[in-house]
């Protein structure tokens, strides 16, 4: 089963690209998702966070408004966040492939919007970076409700910069020319995944 890593900093489009692949038949893995499962009532990860920041567990879920804001207070924080999270992400991520492996897929994506920040590139056979001009990206994720420049500067900031991204990547997908635009340049790419995977 071919392995593929979907990445891109904020903003470039990774969550429609992302779409597209599904849309497209390609089971794709969101980390994000499985995070927010992880912090949900009954979550693995309620217990351990909880003990790890007091204060941000609320009603039997991470906040994850107090988690941020402890994580500001204490920004050594989120590497005692990552040692908790990342293996619980780990195993639902194998629990993943297992199953779409019994299901016939060929070709499974992960999801991961710190692919390279964590490592994770190790854990891929390629990689697609999804990207789209400085400006194009801001002014998108300014119109999201409660983001500010400050806020931007301060994401951005935590995300290896986007020509390091792009050096390592073994496809692109520009997003600035719309959705149709994107979803040629998705096709195009499982087309060649296929034939990596030794499917026509």
């Amino acid at each position: 089963m071919l392995r593929v890593g979907l990445t891109g900093s904020i903003g470039m489009g990774k969550s429609a690209t992302a779409k597209l692949l599904r849309e497209a038949g390609v089971p794709v893995f969101d980390s994000d998702a499985t995070v927010h499962k992880l912090y949900a009532p009954g979550g693995a990860a309620v217990e351990p966070v909880g003990k790890a920041f007091p204060g941000v567990v609320v009603d039997g879920a991470i906040d994850r408004r107090r988690l941020s804001e402890a994580l500001s207070a204490n920004p050594d924080g989120f590497a005692r966040l990552e040692e908790i999270v990342h293996p619980l992400v780990s195993a639902a991520r194998e629990t993943f492939v297992a199953t779409q492996a019994e299901a016939g897929h060929d070709i499974v994506v992960f999801d991961v919007p710190l692919l390279f920040e964590t490592g994770g590139d190790r854990h891929v056979d390629t990689i697609i970076v999804v990207h789209a001009p400085d400006d194009v990206r801001r002014a998108r994720v300014l119109q999201r409700p409660g983001m500010t420049a400050a806020k931007l500067d301060a994401i951005i900031a935590r995300q290896m910069d986007d020509s390091s991204k792009l050096a390592r990547a073994d496809h692109v997908i520009e997003t600035s020319g719309g959705l149709a635009d994107a979803g040629r340049q998705v096709d195009a790419i499982i087309k060649k995944l296929r034939a990596r995977a030794g499917h026509s």
